[in-house]
């Protein structure tokens, strides 16, 4: 297994190499079989991942790199991480193969695939890293690669918001001031324990390390990781980054750059320092749920003449993430589970719904939600289906992946870890349940505005000649999404089956 590890950063990145040997025009291929092959190359870690040892770190390589800063370069996976690398993989290669006809009809194929094969690098790099140094390393490589795609081949807003530009420096101030207080965070660790190595201060979960010092490093990591998911209220770099990103570029943030935050909660934050947690976990809880809430109204209020599609997405990550973040405050087995399935269940359907949404901008040239048209069901009946799909799978529908991750969540709401205030995590569940039914408004409402009725307004009468069904392209690209999202509703053991002992463990419970 330590082979497929080093294979799952190798291959990207002989795929880089590769792009600047071939000729231009085939740049994007390579990128693309790059991309297949380690997503092919990820899924042999399924047979070979022995289940019944979950919880302890599999296929570790453990080499000293540079030793006066004590950093060495250790990799291995567990129940937690391994759901979260296959999928990264996955949409990695499914974004490289989307991106394929577009990269070719531009002429700029291979920075733009070297972009993604480096934000591959980096995302891969920080699930499966062991040491708190090499885990800085690969959080902090996917910044230039994301700051690229969105301030080169991003848009500006149409609705006179940020420019390209101004989203990609708000992306990279916020999640660099996040990093650098993250990097404190591990020195404090370092400071009263000696070691940045992960395995070991996971099995010491918090011994050697005051609770005050505890504290200052969850308050240090806990900012940095805060920005990366985002948390209310320091998300606003989000709804403009995704607005401006192109549309591979929203499905990597939404689908894996996010998920960085909240396993970085789950493996630091509960796993090392949960002393440091468990001080503000009732706090953490209440910026989850006030995201929740206002993620949906922000949503609610896109829903209108020049409402953007894009930015209604966006804004519907915050919610969503806010589920990840009232279970892993609950500090429960239960509560931690369920952030881990909404991760990557949050993954599978904001991409296909940043796939989706990208459709609708190469065929219409806008996002714009009123101009987007009517009655997609009669003009492109499996667009408007899967489309459907997908708000009811984001909505919560139970038998869809949406579901399991909230509900999971509220059970671990609804009895919260020792020592923290049921009360408080009641009222949180409750909160948290006047959420759910305003993220059900506002995706019912633009299924309805979408997919139903018909076109009524003069300016979208042309809009007619354009529409067009799904392209094999787009089947290729989005067809997985769909069918994972309902593989993971009907028998979520997909991913809990791995990350239930481990989680077990990272909460520092024994036998």
């Amino acid at each position: 297994m330590s082979a497929i590890l080093l294979l799952l950063l190798a291959i990207p990145a002989a795929g880089l190499l590769a792009l600047y040997v071939v000729p231009r025009e085939f740049a994007s291929r390579i990128g693309a079989l790059a991309g297949v092959l380690t997503f092919a190359v990820s899924l042999v870690l399924l047979p070979l991942f022995d289940y019944s040892a979950g919880a302890s770190f599999q296929g570790q390589i453990d080499l000293s790199w540079i030793q006066a800063l004590d950093l060495r370069f250790h990799l291995g996976i567990d129940g937690v991480s391994l759901p979260l690398v296959l999928l990264t993989t996955l949409l990695t290669a499914l974004c490289l193969i989307y991106a394929v006809r577009t990269t070719t009809r531009d002429g700029k194929g291979r920075a733009f695939t070297a972009l993604l094969l480096t934000l591959e690098i980096g995302m891969v790099g920080t699930f499966i890293s062991l040491d708190l140094l090499l885990f800085f390393v690969f959080f902090e490589l996917v910044l230039i690669p994301m700051y690229g795609l969105i301030s080169h081949w991003g848009s500006d807003d149409a609705h006179g918001g940020a420019s390209k530009q101004q989203s990609a420096m708000k992306f990279i101030l916020y999640t660099l001031l996040g990093s650098a207080l993250m990097l404190l965070g591990f020195l404090v660790i370092h400071a009263k324990t000696g070691t940045f190595d992960m395995v070991l201060l996971q099995q010491r979960h918090g011994l050697g390390i005051t609770a005050s010092a505890q504290s200052l490093a969850f308050v240090l990591v806990g900012l940095g990781f805060a920005i990366k998911t985002p948390m209310w209220p320091l998300h606003t770099w989000l709804p403009d980054a995704h607005t401006s990103a192109p549309t591979v570029g929203s499905v990597l943030l939404a689908g894996v750059l996010l998920k960085m935050g909240t396993y970085g909660f789950i493996r630091i934050g509960v796993g090392e320092i949960p002393e440091g947690l468990h001080r503000y976990a009732v706090a953490l809880a209440a910026f989850g749920v006030v995201g929740i809430v206002y993620g949906s109204l922000a949503c609610l209020a896109q829903i209108r003449a020049d409402g953007d599609l894009k930015r209604l997405i966006a804004y519907s990550s915050v919610g969503h993430m806010g589920f990840t973040l009232l279970g892993i405050a609950s500090m429960t087995q239960v509560g931690i589970d369920g952030a881990l399935f909404a991760s990557v269940a949050h993954g599978l359907i904001t991409g296909l719904l940043f796939f989706l949404v990208g459709g609708f901008k190469e065929r219409y040239g806008t996002t714009d939600l009123f101009a987007i048209g009517r009655g997609l069901y009669g003009r492109s009946r499996r667009y408007g289906a899967l489309l459907a799909f997908a708000a009811v799978a984001s909505l919560g529908l139970p038998g869809l992946a949406g579901f399991w991750g909230e509900l999971y969540v509220l059970v671990g709401a609804a009895r919260p870890g020792p020592g923290l205030s049921v009360t408080a995590f009641h009222v949180y569940m409750a909160v948290a349940g006047i959420g759910m039914v305003l993220t059900a408004a506002y995706l019912l409402l633009v299924v309805r505005r979408v997919c139903m009725g018909t076109v009524t307004d003069p300016a979208n009468e042309n809009v007619l000649a354009h529409d067009s069904d799904l392209t094999p392209r787009e089947w290729l690209a989005w067809l997985p999404l769909a069918a994972l999202t309902l593989l993971a509703g009907l028998w979520p053991a997909v991913v809990l089956a791995a990350a239930d002992p481990a989680v077990h463990t990272v909460l520092g419970a024994r036998g």
